[in-house]
């Protein structure tokens, strides 16, 4: 009765229960299901109902056990139809009343979920590895050039501090997104606002719904706080009045489309033409595109500073379906 009971409870489970004589021929299987033992019939073996390498290894298995007289555990992988799946086996010596070896008893669980689990975790790993490789050799970046033009090492620790907290904001936005990328519209609000006095007020925002690669996300993250940091102390953003407008437009050039975004200053004080090395110009005109594979061109205009930013396909993607230039 209490066998009868535990093979019930077993046909609610993944999990099969299976009997083989001395010859390795089996004598009756429990719940099968679509496994690799449905097709195991009495007197079939494992060369009936497997391939000849699965066959071998089990069947090399199971006479191991015979031998030593212990329990063994093994994973077997078998192609069912268009995928793959994977079994938990374990099988130990079967003996009769007298305690004589009779054969062969064990069970088989269907772990496939299980795998890929965990083959799903590695990956993620993996990514997690390449991500914060990348993410260390910008800071690396970043702390080089603050270093080659910060005059002291107060000045060095206020600018490196701002660029490390703009990438700490951009890398929340792409983490709460399942490291998909960001939205332009969030980073723009994340990375502008809290430098104009009078919040998005200030800010002429034209977006398009587009997401950033990762990678991208924390460059024009960066470029978004240059600009910011840098119109707050000496541009737009620094007297009543001035205005910064962002723009942002789906182009096709040369057959590819490209995403280019456009900060332009206005109201401010007026520009000097000569450049300042402690403006984030290395971020901007090399650092920025090189990493996202486009071009940059920072203009010196006399109403305002404009900077034109162009990231190719490959480094974004639209939410929501534009029309053709």
């Amino acid at each position: 009765m209490l066998g009868q009971k535990i093979l019930r409870a077993i046909e609610n489970t993944e999990m099969s229960v299976f009997a083989q004589d001395l010859d390795l021929r089996y004598a009756w299987v429990c719940n099968p299901g679509s496994s690799w033992l449905a097709d195991a019939n009495t007197g079939s073996s494992d060369s009936d109902i497997l391939s000849e390498a699965a066959a071998n290894r089990s069947t090399a298995m199971k006479r191991e056990v015979l031998a030593r007289g212990h329990a063994m555990r093994y994973e077997m992988s078998l192609v069912q139809g268009n995928q793959t799946r994977w079994y938990d086996i374990c099988v130990d010596v079967d003996r009769d009343d007298s305690g004589t070896p009779c054969g062969i008893i064990g069970t088989s669980s269907d772990i496939t979920d299980q795998k890929r689990r965990e083959e799903t975790l590695k990956t993620l790993l993996r990514e997690l590895s390449h991500r914060s490789k990348n993410l260390l050799a910008i800071i690396q970046s970043l702390a080089s050039q603050t270093a080659r033009h910060s005059l002291t090492v107060p000045e060095f620790l206020v600018r490196f501090r701002g660029r490390i907290q703009s990438l700490s904001y951009s890398q929340d936005i792409v983490t709460d997104a399942d490291w998909r990328g960001a939205d332009l519209e969030s980073l723009v609000t994340t990375q502008v606002e809290r430098y104009a006095p009078d919040g998005m007020d200030q800010i002429d925002f034209r977006p398009v719904d587009a997401y950033l690669s990762p990678t991208a996300s924390l460059h024009v993250g960066l470029a978004l706080h240059e600009l910011a940091v840098n119109a707050a102390s000496y541009g737009s953003l620094s007297v009543p009045g001035g205005t910064v407008a962002i723009q942002a437009r789906v182009e096709r050039q040369d057959g590819e489309a490209v995403l280019v975004i456009i900060w332009q200053e206005r109201g401010g004080p007026r520009v000097r033409p000569e450049r300042d090395a402690r403006f984030g110009t290395s971020t901007l005109e090399r650092i920025v595109p090189n990493a996202v594979g486009g071009e940059a061109r920072l203009e010196y205009l006399p109403e305002g500073i404009r900077y034109t930013l162009t990231i190719p396909e490959a480094q974004f993607e639209l939410t929501q379906p534009q029309s053709r230039p």
